[in-house]
This record gives structure tokens, sequence and C-alpha cells, in this order.
């Protein structure tokens, strides 16, 4: 497959369209390969049936695309690496909704909702495993994808685990125990997206080892900024009402980082107290958590940007990479 993306600099907008208009039909012919009930069920996830895609933007899959190209190599290089990297996360989701009990996804029922919790695990593992078969013939392809998964698995159970620990005292979760849970749970899975594509694009290990260390660091930066948009974000921009990270108790990053503030003991009893998530969120800003949320995102992406900038890059490639990492973490769009 040939593929030819435009020289001159793009907006992060038009790279994942670009992307998508690249990778959508090697992706519905995988799915096409399934049996008919779970291509079905696939097609639904993905949101094919209403002209849109359930998975979000395409960042995964731009990522493995933006990998190949920075290494020097055709677009379509990338599109096996990008096909997995979509499967698996929209397998991820499926199975999120269930655990998490959430009953809509991008304003439609999820799957579990729909068809079932049955239908909605199958066709989670039906992708997962049409995953690692695209990555089949790929060397070095599934050893890749494993160890993400592997992490992505540790990040997500961290994250369920961290629901039944106390807020306060030597149990509590530390914002260090959160960052090493983001980059499971999200950064492992961008950093792997570039780095297939590193690898179909024909780059030597190291080269391949620090995108996906990039694509981590990136991941870390996405999550904190949607901690931020949890707590403060607009409901037309996040799709969710305000402060619903905070009425569902979630421990994320700007509230263990007020917690651990002088005004700990107060925001403590806020967050215990129904009714109360404004005056909790105006507590958690002025003790400083969004803030050390958004510092925290700006350094990871800087320390993404310092592996990029000293990789052997295709130029106007990484030019769009990096405008696409950094728009991760400007999730106000």
């Amino acid at each position: 497959m040939t593929a030819v993306f435009r020289a001159e600099r793009v907006s992060d907008t038009e790279v994942l369209r670009e992307a998508g208009e690249l990778v959508r039909p090697a992706l519905r012919d995988a799915v096409a390969g399934l049996h008919p009930w779970l291509a079905e069920l696939a097609a639904y996830s993905f949101g094919w049936c209403e002209g849109a895609e359930a998975g979000g933007k395409g960042v995964r899959q731009a990522l493995a695309v933006l990998g190949a190209r920075a290494v020097g190599a055709d677009a379509g290089a990338g599109v096996p690496g990008a096909v997995a990297v979509e499967l698996v996360h929209v397998f991820s989701l499926l199975h999120d909704d269930i655990m998490d009990g959430d009953t809509t996804r991008r304003g439609r029922p999820a799957l579990w909702k729909a068809y079932g919790t049955g239908p909605a695990v199958l066709a989670g593992d039906a992708l997962f495993a049409l995953a690692v078969g695209t990555l089949a013939d790929v060397p070095g392809g599934v050893r890749l994808l494993s160890g993400a998964l592997a992490d992505l698995m540790r990040g997500q159970a961290d994250d369920l685990l961290f629901a039944s620990r106390p807020w306060t005292g030597p149990e509590a979760v530390t914002p260090e125990e959160y960052r090493v849970m983001a980059e499971g749970k999200t950064g492992a899975l961008l950093g792997c997206s570039l780095a297939l594509g590193a690898l179909l694009g024909g780059a030597p290990r190291p080269v391949v080892a620090a995108l996906d260390r990039a694509g981590r660091h990136a991941g870390v930066a996405f999550q904190l900024a949607d901690d931020v948009l949890g707590v403060w974000g607009r409901p037309e921009v996040t799709g969710k009402p305000v402060g619903g990270d905070l009425r569902e108790g979630k421990k994320t990053y700007p509230v263990l980082t007020a917690l651990a503030s002088p005004e700990g003991d107060r925001l403590h009893g806020l967050l215990r107290a129904p009714g109360r998530t404004a005056e909790a969120a105006a507590l958690i800003e002025a003790a400083g958590g969004r803030a050390a949320a958004l510092s925290e995102a700006r350094a990871h992406l800087t320390a993404a940007r310092t592996l990029l900038d000293g990789l052997p890059l295709e130029p106007g490639a990484a030019a769009e990479l990096g405008a696409l990492l950094d728009a991760l973490a400007d999730r106000e769009r």
C-alpha cells in the first residue's frame, strides 16, 4: 500500500483526518473477517452505523502512521500497527464500560447495554484476538503489543484498586502511584502505537524504544489533562456533567495533590459530603491541585519532546507528531 501525506505542516486535526482515511479501509476489512454477528457488534462499537468513530478521534492510529513516516517510511507501512492498536483500544473500551458500569458511550448506549454483557465481552475478546492476528507476520510486533497490553492491564488493575483505598493515611494513593497507573492505563498503548509504526517502518530498536517512551510520556499528559476536565471541564466539550469525577469519588491527580496540601483535612470532609462538589472543586483549585496537574502534564510533554528531538526523524513528520502530542494535553477543543 502506498500513501502520500502532504509535505507541508498541517494541523493536528488534519493529521487525524488523513490518518483515519488511510487506516479505515484496512480496519473495516479486518473486522469483516470476523463471525458475522461479531462483525455486527464490532461495527456498533466503532460507531460505523452512525458514521462516527466510537473510539474517539483516532489518535492511536495516527500515531502509528506518523511513527512510520517519522522514520522515513511510507505512511502505509504503519497501517497494520494502526489497525492493531485501534482494535485493542476499542476492546479496552468495551471492557471498561462493563467494569465501570457506564451505560453510555459517545451519546448512545454502550455495547453491553445495547446487546448484553455476554456479547460485549465476546466482542471485546474477538477484537483482541484480531489485533494479535494482524501483527502475526510482523517480526517483533506481537511482542511489542503484548508488552503494552500487560502494562495496560496493570494500570487498569491499579485504577480499580484505587477506588477501595482511603483518601488519607498511610494507605492513601500517592501522586507517584497515580503517575505509574496513568502510564500503564493510558500511556502504554500510545507508546505502542508510535513504536509499532516505527518498527513497521524499519527503524532500529533504539529508535523504536525511544518513540515508545515518548508516547508513554504523552499518555500521562493526556490522562492528567483528562483529570482536569473531569473536575472543571465544560459539559459541551467533555459530554459529562461538571464535576463528574468528584461525584464519582475518583482519585485523580488534582485531588491527590490537593489532599497533600495544608487544605487536605478540609477537602477530605468535602469529598465525603454529598452535594458539595462545587465547593470541593474550588478548594482543590485553591490548594493548587489544578495547577499541579497542568504542570505535571507539561513536564511529561517536555520529556516526550526531548526524546523526539534526540532522534534522527523526518522533519515534516516529526513536526506533525509534535503537534499531535501537544494536542493530547489541549483537551478543551
